[in-house]
């Protein structure tokens, strides 16, 4: 995995936010899923492969999440918290013109953030669906809901069992992120009716939100959408992914 500094700056409510940076260029904005971090764009070499095709890779990790704070306090986390992060971290770093895009997780906080007014040329909504977007739930959820809520309880072996064990690993901070989850809001379809930016809507053809991806696509102004191999674990890490994503922005 190639190095790439931390950097800092604070959240509007002064908490102290983490991202890295390689490349050079025109910016790119990425965000990351639940429970992980920013070295999910450099582990799996995507961010080295954009900044190879002349981008400036911005990646920050969401509070509650890597290098940043990951506070207790609910106080912290109020509603599109995370959204509002990603908008600080445009204005402390004076971006007018870039492109952004975000895995699961990080892919609705993209649509979060332009319907907040975020104005980048381009946008990549990935490993999402209608149906999370609109904030109905689902299985992941609520999968991801009982590990952060009960640490320490699972059976042997259970699925549950090992993402805590996964969690652990990784330094993760279940309390912090029941908190981020807690903060998410959905967005209703008129809302998405108003984005006008060119939006890639890409998915794993494995994924279980393949089956509302394409109508999230349908429901942007100028949404298109891509299917890559693999399931929503496995194909953020595909060069299908980082490909399809690099010729949705050369469109540009």
């Amino acid at each position: 995995m190639p190095d790439a500094d931390v950097s800092y700056f604070s959240g509007r409510d002064g908490v102290r936010l983490a991202y890295r940076e390689v490349g050079g260029g025109r910016p790119l904005v990425l965000l990351h899923g639940v429970a992980g971090d920013s070295t999910m764009w450099l582990r799996y070499g995507h961010a080295e492969r954009f900044a190879a095709r002349g981008r400036r890779v911005i990646m920050p990790d969401f509070r509650g999440h890597g290098r940043s704070a990951k506070p207790h306090d609910p106080a912290c986390y109020p509603p599109d918290v995370l959204a509002e992060d990603g908008l600080a971290l445009l204005d402390h770093l004076a971006l007018d013109d870039y492109d952004l895009g975000g895995y699961s997780l990080g892919g609705r906080m993209v649509v979060r953030m332009l319907v907040r007014g975020a104005t980048p040329g381009r946008a990549v909504v990935a490993g999402q669906g209608l149906r999370q977007v609109l904030g109905l739930g689902g299985g992941a959820e609520s999968f991801l809901r009982r590990v952060f809520a009960g640490p320490g309880s699972f059976e042997p072996g259970s699925p549950e069992e090992q993402a805590e064990q996964w969690l652990r690993s990784d330094d993760a901070d279940p309390v912090a992120l029941l908190h981020v989850l807690d903060s998410v809001v959905a967005t209703p379809v008129e809302r998405l009716g108003r984005i006008q930016v060119p939006t890639l809507v890409v998915i794993g053809a494995d994924d279980e939100r393949v089956a509302t991806a394409d109508q999230l696509a349908a429901a942007l102004p100028r949404g298109t959408g891509a299917v890559v191999p693999g399931d929503h674990g496995t194909a953020a890490g595909t060069p299908e992914l980082a490909a399809a994503i690099l010729d949705f922005l050369a469109d540009h």
